[in-house]
């Protein structure tokens, strides 16, 4: 008779599945029953604080199967696996101890740093907020809600929580204020950044990444001089340090030095491990080809990015979730039923929403950058508000169900303002955001896929203008699969599911057009290149906005686009990406099927 092997967990502990992954945490007993195996942790700790790394992991991986719930050996086990891999274990581990002990501040801070380090921004959200809940008072709660609420493009409230892990220290810290610096920076501050990053400086000079965050502000604001003298102190303290070498080969671009830039990429590769480029490194190196004309060389680092990113991330595209809302969504938003439903009352008096809605890298921050250099409309930039309302509206509407079905909910004799209060919401967290600038009417919502909510949009501001950018699908799906994006259900790492995901909004867009009444401007962006000023005093009648010279010089316009288009909006307007597909058709082919029918039904044809 031949017996089987345990099975090790696939994260890679070294574990038993039913040691691990595959563990009932309800089946675990109390700490009293394990009290007996404390002096093994014990050692473990002190074998692990000298670097006897084998040895401290084999006692833990004992202790592990007698006790799998044992507090310190959980911690030390995640520590070695944090250190040396695979971070799969260490997720598993360090979410074992947040699920025994949801109030272990040191273990929830953990988890929401390592999930924010491999880009999980909103579940690191949920846990950075838990260690705020848990330690109000602890610097590095502060710091991490900082960071989370910077990258998911929240960075008024990231700046409030920067400023209270300030208040809590008794002297400044050089890293906070480089983090705050960031910050500030992504809110268009320049002037505050910059002073914040000479101040962190001037207490510290030996840290590489404050010098490095310094350098990219200065480069974001077309101060390229002053970030090559960056990069050269940079380099002092890390000569060959591949992220210095990124920054160069950036900076370069944007000045147009393009062999320059392609030579210092060149060199990462050489010095990478691997002897290769990292996802965004490749994906940079593809556009850095494509504007030297070199197409197929760059559609095949565009592949080789996407690979790499896919086998980072893991994050492939979510296809079921996103066909069971967009099908929700076309369920309930239906003629008939909104004949019945409430909307909300029309806003009397302050600013309101102006929503610039369209897919990805469509030209969504061009309009953005053009309607806000107008004297009365504010840049809202991509604001989440839409989508979190989406979240909230159950315990809004006090609704059992999930939206879009919790609508029904207004109805209700005590939600028959449910409306009005979402639209309050919205508006309250606009105001809070600090986004709204003195004398301005309007204020401008950007955020990518907005128009997956556009019939939300419509029940809350039935009055708001919603301006939909459009361009030609090809040139969206190869824009999109040669930058790094999220959004959409992580469509963007393939280019089939790119397409599908476009196929799939256009064709809401069109159920929303065909069941409800939408103050709805399309507008394409090869008619803006073609003749701009008309573009222009298009969209500025259909807002209700006297027509203003200013909005034809967008590349004067300097707030920061806090979006991958952020070079490309502080130059003149140019026509070279008007129909770029045609440079890479022969790449395209397998998506056309997809996209062929949005692509008539647009009015836009395939040439060679």
């Amino acid at each position: 008779m031949t017996v089987q092997a345990p099975t090790a967990c696939p994260c890679g502990s070294g574990l038993r599945v039913a040691r691990c992954c595959g563990l009932d945490l309800a089946a675990i007993g109390t700490g009293e029953a394990t009290r007996h195996l404390l002096p093994l942790v014990d050692r473990a700790i002190a074998l692990h604080g000298k670097g006897e790394i084998a040895e401290a992991t084999k006692i833990c991986l004992d202790v592990l199967e007698l006790a799998p719930g044992q507090g310190g050996a959980l911690a030390i086990l995640y520590q070695v696996r944090r250190q040396t891999g695979p971070l799969s274990a260490a997720e598993a581990l360090i979410r074992r101890m947040v699920a025994l002990n949801p109030n272990n501040i040191w273990a929830t801070q953990e988890l929401a740093l390592l999930l924010f380090g491999k880009g999980d921004f909103a579940d690191a959200e949920g846990h950075a907020r838990n260690a705020v809940r848990i330690a109000p008072d602890d610097v590095q709660s502060h710091n991490l809600m900082g960071m989370i609420m910077t990258e998911l493009n929240r960075p008024q409230v990231g700046e409030y929580h920067y400023r209270e892990a300030l208040k809590l220290l008794p002297h400044k810290q050089p890293i906070l204020l480089a983090n705050l610096a960031w910050n500030l920076k992504n809110q268009g501050k320049m002037a505050e950044s910059r002073a914040l990053y000479g101040e962190s400086v001037a207490l510290d000079p030996t840290i590489l990444q404050t010098l490095l965050g310094w350098a990219r502000m200065e480069e974001t604001d077309r101060n390229f001089a002053r970030a090559d003298e960056l990069l050269d102190q940079a380099e002092k303290l890390a000569p060959n340090n591949q992220s210095i070498l990124l920054q160069r080969a950036i900076v370069r671009s944007r000045v147009k030095d393009y062999d320059g830039a392609l030579a210092l990429l060149d060199s990462i590769a050489k010095l990478s491990r691997t002897g290769t480029l990292g996802p965004n490194e490749m994906l940079e190196k593809g556009r850095l080809l494509d504007k030297m004309g070199r197409f197929d060389e760059a559609f095949a680092a565009f592949v080789e990015g996407k690979r790499a990113a896919l086998e980072l991330s893991g994050n492939a595209y979510l296809e079921a979730h996103a066909a069971q809302l967009v099908e929700r969504l076309k369920r309930y938003f239906t003629a008939e039923r909104l004949k019945i439903v409430p909307r909300a009352k029309p806003i009397t008096s302050g600013p309101r929403p102006l929503f610039i809605v369209g897919f990805p890298r469509s030209g969504t921050t061009m309009v953005e950058q053009t309607l806000s250099a107008h004297p009365k409309i504010s840049a809202g930039d991509e604001l989440t508000i839409v989508n979190d309302i989406t979240e909230l509206m159950p315990r809004m509407l006090n609704s059992p169900l999930a939206y879009p079905e919790a609508l029904a909910d207004l109805w209700m004799g005590d939600q028959r303002e449910g409306l009005d209060n979402l639209r309050d919401y919205y508006l309250q967290r606009a105001r809070q955001l600090g986004i709204i600038e003195p004398k301005t009417v309007w204020f401008t919502d950007k955020m990518p896929l907005n128009e997956t909510h556009m019939g939300l949009i419509a029940l809350m501001f039935p009055e708001a203008p919603i301006i939909h950018v459009l361009r030609h699908p090809l040139d969206v799906v190869l824009s999109v699969f040669s930058n790094h994006l999220t959004h959409g259900f992580y469509c963007a790492n393939a280019l089939d599911t790119i397409a599908k995901h476009y196929v799939l909004i256009a064709d809401l867009v069109e159920h929303y057009r065909s069941q409800m009444t939408l103050k709805y401007l399309p507008i394409r962006y090869e008619d803006i290149v073609d003749d701009q000023e008309s573009g222009v005093r298009r969209m500025l009648e259909f807002i209700g906005a006297a027509f203003d010279k200013r909005c034809l010089n967008f590349d004067e316009n300097t707030r920061y686009a806090r979006t991958a288009s952020y070079a490309q909006v502080t130059e003149k307007l140019y026509d070279s990406s008007r129909y770029r597909y045609r440079r890479y058709l022969s790449h395209l082919r397998p998506v056309i099927p997809i996209l062929e029918p949005v692509i008539k039904r647009l009015g836009y044809t395939i040439d060679d």
